[in-house]
C-alpha cells in the first residue's frame, strides 16, 4: 500500500504564489512518474504538470511558465512551485504517483487552492 499526503494549500492573492508538497511512503516502485493534477467545482480533474523518474517534465499551455514541478527521489517527495497565481487556478490540487503501464497508480486526497482577492 501507498500513502501520498500533500500539504501547502490555502488562499492567496492573484499574483501571489503557492509551493505544494506531496511525500509518499509505503511500497513505492523505484520507477514511477509523479505529478500534480486539479479539479475546480463543475469541470473535470485536469494534469497540471508531471515528471518522470529521469527528470523530464511536461505542463499544459494553462500554468506553462508559471507552474514548476520537481522532485526529491531520495524523500519520495514532489513539489509543484506556483507564481503569478490566476483566479483561475483556484481547484483542488491532488498529487499522483504512477507507473505506467503497471497498475501501479495512487492519488493523495487533494489540497484546497483559492486564488482571491
Amino acid at each position: 500500500q501507498v500513502q501520498l499526503v500533500e500539504s501547502g494549500g490555502g488562499l492567496v492573492q492573484p499574483g501571489g504564489s503557492l509551493r505544494l508538497s506531496c511525500a509518499a511512503s509505503g511500497n513505492i516502485l523505484r520507477i514511477n512518474r509523479m505529478g500534480w493534477y486539479r479539479q475546480a467545482p463543475g469541470k473535470q480533474r485536469e494534469l497540471v504538470a508531471y515528471i518522470t523518474p529521469g527528470g523530464s517534465t511536461s505542463y499544459p499551455d494553462s500554468v506553462k511558465g508559471r507552474f514548476t514541478i520537481s522532485r526529491d527521489n531520495a524523500k519520495n517527495t514532489v513539489y509543484l512551485q506556483m507564481n503569478s497565481l490566476k483566479p483561475e487556478d483556484t481547484a483542488v490540487y491532488y498529487c499522483r504517483l504512477w507507473s505506467p503501464p503497471s497498475s501501479f497508480d495512487y492519488w493523495g486526497q487533494g489540497t484546497q487552492v483559492t486564488v482571491s482577492s
